[in-house]
């Protein structure tokens, strides 16, 4: 019996400690961590804004009209006029000034004819000693003055449209000489800077680098960067000078604003008709005076607008966009360049300039040399 006993104490106790393992239900696993968020994918980049005045090779697509906005050869009138004023005074030359210019000196001329052949010796031996004539005198005093005042009133007028105001709203743009380019800003427009470089002749440039044809416009007179201004819209000139003084002339516009360094000019206009109009520095500036050219592109307000954007810029009241790096006008790839020409930074025209007489860009030929 004890035997027997024994093995059934053994065995149940050998059982007691094993059925814990055996019976305890397996604890539940731990719920997976979630998944990681996967990290939300960059955002793709605002598609860059097309310039509307280029084409896919840079080149420009409004194209110059011969005799629009340039000189004639052989003219001997003005240009053709596309701001309010300029059509203003274009009329008060042609029909006040010029008709009553003409008159003058073909009444003077008659006159000196009549004097010679009426008191020559042969007709009049014994000349007169009269030395007073009233009414004559009351005549040649009176009549200029007339003449004076009748002229007056228009050319005041047209004094004053010239140096009015822009209106609220104007589009600014900030001519900038320098020795010898012109360089812009458009303050209201996120700061875009443009720097504008003459455009040489094909045979003055290296292989693969921009040069000048009959769609950028005449000789000495296109640029590698047009400025462009919307039409209808009140447009403020803002004028200073890097170095020496400047003048920013552009005839079909009826302006010539003085550019002065440490000092701001301004004047406003309103272009009218789309375009291509070219002008020049019309201030002694320098050995390269005459090859520091002005283009400017007039468009509607949409695709200045469109300009504006692609420039990396915003309008007034809009929301701006994320800066650009090379939306700003002459970068290292932009396809408006001329060649490998570096831009010329913007310089702060209220800072004493250091005058320097050394090319402003690899632009011209040489001091004084276009090359041509």
């Amino acid at each position: 019996m004890r035997s027997f006993l024994v093995p059934s104490i053994l065995l149940a106790t050998g059982l007691a400690f094993a059925s814990p393992g055996l019976a305890q239900p397996a604890a539940p696993s731990a719920p997976a961590p979630a998944a990681a968020a996967a990290p939300a994918a960059p955002a793709a980049p605002a598609a860059k804004v097309a310039d509307p005045t280029l084409d896919a090779a840079g080149k420009p697509l409004h194209q110059a009209v011969p005799g629009v906005g340039e000189p004639v050869d052989k003219a001997f009138y003005l240009q053709q006029q596309v701001t309010p004023t300029g059509q203003e005074a274009h009329w008060f030359h042609n029909t006040i000034l010029l008709p009553l210019i003409t008159i003058i000196s073909i009444f003077v001329l008659l006159l000196l004819v009549w004097v010679i052949v009426r008191y020559r010796r042969a007709a009049n031996p014994t000349p007169s000693r009269t030395s007073h004539n009233t009414a004559i005198e009351i005549i040649w005093t009176l009549a200029p003055v007339l003449i004076l005042v009748a002229i007056a009133i228009p050319s005041i007028k047209l004094l004053a449209a010239q140096f009015k105001p822009a209106p609220k709203g104007a589009v600014t743009l900030k001519a900038i000489g320098n020795q010898w380019f012109w360089s812009y800003e458009y303050p209201d427009n996120g700061g875009i800077q443009l720097t504008a470089n003459m455009l040489k002749e094909e045979g003055q440039v290296g292989q693969g680098q921009r040069y000048r044809t009959d769609a950028d416009g005449p000789r000495l007179l296109a640029t590698d960067q047009r400025v462009v201004l919307p039409v209808g819209v009140p447009i403020r000139l803002v004028t200073t000078a890097t170095d020496v003084i400047h003048s920013w002339a552009m005839p079909a516009f009826w302006i010539k604003l003085d550019a002065i360094p440490g000092r701001l000019n301004e004047t406003s206009f309103i272009i009218q008709k789309e375009g291509v109009y070219f002008g020049q520095c019309s201030e002694l500036c320098g050995a390269r005076h005459a090859y520091m050219p002005i283009a400017v592109e007039a468009v509607s307000p949409a695709k200045f607008a469109q300009w504006v954007a692609s420039k990396g810029g915003t309008m007034p009241g809009a929301t701006a966009e994320p800066a650009s790096t090379t939306a700003m006008g002459n970068d290292a790839t932009d396809a408006t360049a001329n060649g490998a020409m570096e831009a010329a930074p913007t310089v702060d025209a209220t800072a004493t300039p250091a005058p320097s007489n050394k090319p402003a860009t690899a632009n011209p030929a040489g001091a004084g040399n276009t090359g041509n």
